[in-house]
């Protein structure tokens, strides 16, 4: 009997996890696995561009978790520099174009995974495609950086947007000695934390040496007399700038999902089900941050960017599509950042994102110190945390502070997925010794906290 074939689009993190869990779970003889990438690179971290732009990785191998070599090794058929710019459904094939011969063909598929990511929102203003100007998407993208940032060592720099990458690129450039501004429109910088959250992050970066400025929209980038960005220009004030990194956030790439009739959701992700198959599609699976997945909180569909998600969306696909069954139930919401020496971290919801959920809720705000504050090196984190109203359901948790105040929120998702209530979570067996936290853990003063608050606001 002949083997089937699986097609995958895209070989970052969904797509070469696919491809490789199909490959754990089928033979070459039961199963051929073709996949196509239009980049240089596969199975790479895009989370720690930043990382090497500032020097904390000092080679771009490091980021590469496996080769196009080593999966061929495998008996994965992957295409470097090669785009698909077809999916014919009905036919089951999809047409691809070697970039570098500009030569297409025709593949056909049994299985079909679509894999194909995010593209970073560029909008279209006077100068964002002069040379300069740059985003950190791909380890194509972060070359490009390194080499401009070679050619101008120590001069201004300017990033566009305060999300994660705004902040970590920034501590990236200041680290490489350059003169830094953020430039972002939110109130406060990290708009994934409400803006009581994010002053803490704008007074730390102040503080850091880098100019934060908020509320000001980009109208342009100005050019110099070698056609190469020098400024950064808002609706009130102009910013030289040597470089421009571009930190505002991405959007799903589903351009030719969309144009092939494959459902879309209201964030213009791929719509799948708990196996991660395509809507009304038997044979078609995608993952990564081209899909939108469900908010196991507010109970809506979200997008969220995050290289966890798409390796354990590869996983399952590639057990479904290689006739096993798994299932990905859904998130919470958690992310975590840094910049300098401060940790930023959130999941569960916003208070925007309950009130958009129509959710009756309470709030806690408590400072405290990583270690027990007689413990020398003890420093400040503030935890903020969220309870609906009525029940006490655990909603949602916001920490900033210094080392080790991050990967506590680690606590409150797990608590999330458990639907516990802020009072159940008082009882919580944490670990506890003096170097490591105070006797009550920051997280645990928060919850009790709130337990007050959901009990005084009754009904």
């Amino acid at each position: 009997m002949a083997a089937e074939r699986m097609v995958v689009i895209g070989g970052d993190a969904a797509g070469m996890s696919a491809a490789s869990q199909a490959r754990r779970e089928r033979s070459p003889a039961e199963l051929e696995i073709v996949a196509f990438e239009r980049g240089h690179f596969t199975s790479y971290s895009a989370c720690g561009i930043p990382y090497w732009v500032g020097g904390d990785v000092t080679e771009r191998a490091a980021l590469i978790a496996r080769t196009p070599e080593e999966h061929r090794e495998r008996a994965i058929d992957l295409r470097m520099r090669t785009e698909a710019v077809e999916i014919d459904v009905p036919g089951q094939r999809v047409r691809a174009r070697d970039l570098d011969t500009g030569a297409e063909s025709w593949t056909g598929f049994d299985k079909l995974v679509v894999a194909t990511g995010a593209r970073p929102v560029r909008p279209a203003l006077p100068g964002i495609g002069a040379p300069g100007v740059h985003g950190v998407q791909t380890l194509d993208d972060g070359q490009a950086l390194l080499d401009t940032l070679a050619r101008t060592e120590g001069g201004r720099a300017v990033v566009v947007g305060a999300g994660y990458i705004g902040v970590e690129m920034a501590e990236a450039l200041l680290k490489r000695g350059y003169e830094v501004t953020v430039v972002h429109r939110g109130e406060q910088p990290m708009a994934t934390l409400d803006p009581d959250m994010g002053r803490l992050v704008h007074a730390a970066m102040d503080s850091m040496g880098i100019t934060t400025v908020g509320g000001s929209a980009v109208t342009a980038i100005l050019t110099g007399a070698d056609g190469r960005a020098r400024a950064v220009v808002t609706e009130d004030a102009e910013y030289p700038a040597d470089v421009v990194v571009l930190g505002i956030g991405v959007e799903p790439e589903t351009t030719l999902a969309g144009a092939a009739g494959l459902p879309l959701g209201a964030y213009g992700g791929l719509l799948t089900d708990l196996s991660m198959r395509v809507r009304g599609h038997g044979n078609i699976w995608a993952g990564g941050d081209c899909v939108e997945v469900l908010d196991l909180v507010s109970g809506a569909y979200r997008h969220i960017a995050l290289g966890t998600h798409a390796n354990k969306h590869g996983q399952i696909i590639g057990a479904n599509a290689g006739g096993g069954y798994a299932t990905f139930p859904g998130v919470v919401g958690t992310a975590v950042s840094k910049v300098c020496a401060l940790e930023i971290a959130r999941t569960g919801l916003r208070e925007k994102d309950a009130d958009r959920a129509g959710l009756r809720y309470v709030s806690a705000t408590v400072e405290s110190t990583n270690s027990a504050g007689y413990y020398p090196g003890a420093a400040p984190m503030t935890v903020k945390m969220l309870a609906e109203r009525r029940t006490g359901r655990l909603l949602g948790v916001q920490i900033v502070g210094r080392e080790g105040s991050a990967k506590r929120v680690d606590i409150a998702a797990v608590a999330l997925t458990a639907g516990m209530t802020v009072e159940r979570m008082t009882t919580l067996d944490l670990g506890y010794a003096p170097p490591f936290s105070p006797v009550w853990d920051p997280v645990l003063v928060a919850a009790r906290k709130a337990v007050t608050a959901v009990r005084a606001a009754g009904m």
